[in-house]
This record gives C-alpha cells, structure tokens and sequence, in this order.
C-alpha cells in the first residue's frame, strides 16, 4: 500500500492506496476539493458537513448521469450490433444467392457451347453430304452428257 498527502479545504490529510494508484487519488481528491470548494463558495459557510453531503450528491449525481448515458450508449450499440448481424446475414445470403446463379449461368453457357459444337457438327455434315451430293450430280450429269454426245 501506498500512502498520499492532499489537501481538501484547506487541511492536510495522509491516505492510502494501492501501489500505482497514488496519481489517480490524487486527482480524485483534487477534483472533490474543486466541487466542495465551488458549493463553499456558492452556499457560504453553512456547516462543513452539509457542504461534504451536497458535495458527495452531486458527484453522485455526476455519476448516475453518466451512468445512464454508458447504458443508453451500450443499448444503441447493442442495436446497432443487431442491425450489423441482420446486415451481414443478408449480404452473405444475397452472395449465396448470387453463387448460385452464377454456377446456373454457367451451366447454360456450357449447355450453349455443346449446342454451338453439335451445331457446327451436324452443318458441316450437312455441307459434307450436300457437296457430295453435288459433285455425284456433276458426276452423273458430265456422265449423261458424254452419253448424249456419243
């Protein structure tokens, strides 16, 4: 344990605390001797004890005030924790969502190609028997022809 030397109104007190913490009471102490010093001065001397009661009320007035704006801050942030889960869940089933169209799409780009490669197969075969079909018909017609001239 430490031990500390302030002052508050005007008089020279010895406590003490953790090792470390010497600062901070220091602090503390100033800021109490602040307060009571401000209300001496603005209620006049009406007892020191009352000063020190009115004094402890309004820090704990001070305190219960920021007390409730750390739970309404904790509150907003537990919403908006909420909304941010709500959020996250929706993107990542809209990108699910979005996967799966995706692997769709290029299915039918796949099924496309192999009509694409059938397509081309079968007009080539097409050309194929069709220029045969052609050159059998020049055949026979050149073969008619010499059989006409003779």
């Amino acid at each position: 344990m430490a031990n500390v030397n302030i002052k508050f109104n005007n008089k020279d007190y010895l406590l003490s605390c953790d090792d470390g913490q010497e600062e901070n009471l220091k602090k503390l102490a100033k800021h109490l001797d602040s307060k009571y010093g401000e209300l001496k001065n603005n209620l006049g001397n009406i007892g020191e004890n009352k000063l020190l009661l009115i004094t402890a009320i309004q820090t704990i007035d001070d305190y219960f005030d920021l007390f409730q704006k750390v739970q309404s801050t904790k509150k907003d942030f537990e919403k908006l924790s909420i909304k941010f889960k709500e959020l996250r869940s929706l993107a990542i089933s809209y990108k699910d969502e979005k996967d799966i169209e995706i692997g769709k799409l290029k299915d039918e780009i796949n099924e496309f190609k192999t009509m694409v490669e059938e397509s081309k197969n079968s007009y080539e075969e097409i050309l194929d028997k069709t220029t045969k079909s052609i050159e059998k018909f020049i055949e026979n017609a050149e073969i008619d022809k010499e059989k006409n001239i003779q």
